[in-house]
């Protein structure tokens, strides 16, 4: 009784949701709004897609945005909410703009 007491005790010092929360999606598929769909919300955003996958139960963009930055966003499948926004950075894009930062020193 005393166990069930002090779990319980210390799961309520957590906000609802907080111990257990991760990307994954869980939507039946049959509440998933179709590829195409996701291809729209991407081309209104002005982002260009490589590739729509699914990871982790959710939709997940691999692509560039208006201003040609590689992007990676994870959309819900039946909301198309935006759930992540990640920035793709190559570390030779990263090495090659520090390198051009600063002009000649010659």
């Amino acid at each position: 009784m005393t166990k069930t007491v002090t779990i319980l005790g210390f799961l309520s010092l957590f906000p609802a949701g907080v111990a257990f929360a991760d990307d994954d999606c869980f939507v039946p598929m049959a509440d998933w709004q179709p590829r195409d769909a996701v291809a729209r919300l991407a081309e209104e955003n002005g982002w260009t897609v490589r590739r729509i996958k699914i990871d982790d139960g959710c939709y997940e963009i691999a692509g560039q945005d208006a201003d040609g930055r590689q992007i990676e966003v994870t959309v819900h499948p039946e909301t198309l909410q935006v759930i992540d926004f990640e920035y793709e950075f190559e570390a030779d894009d990263d090495r090659n703009d520090r390198d051009h930062e600063g002009g000649d020193d010659d």
